[in-house]
């Protein structure tokens, strides 16, 4: 049995691409790539249902703010987390079971 193998975006968009063209069959591409055909027609599908995507939002995905305070506050609550793990591992005997 071979091992299970993941793919690259670009590998995957660019022979979604071909299969889109529609030059060979899919059984050509599959053969050709060593992939299953069932993966290229999945393929094939996300690239169709998701071009319309790129054209609504201009082709790039919103960036997140990122909130200067929330950073800081979250950076303090680690840093009181693990002085309170760093203590109870200290202090707490581990538990034998018996």
């Amino acid at each position: 049995m071979r091992k299970r193998r993941n793919h690259d975006a670009g590998f995957k968009a660019r022979v979604a691409l071909e299969a889109v063209k529609g030059e060979r069959t899919v059984s050509e591409l599959a053969a050709e790539y060593g992939v299953h055909p069932t993966m290229i027609h999945q393929w094939k599908k996300a690239l169709l249902d998701g071009a319309a995507d790129i054209f609504e939002r201009g082709g790039r995905k919103p960036v997140a703010e990122v909130d200067e305070e929330t950073v800081r506050s979250l950076h303090a609550k680690i840093g009181e987390l693990a002085v309170a793990n760093d203590f109870l591992s200290r202090k707490l005997k581990p538990w034998t079971g018996k």
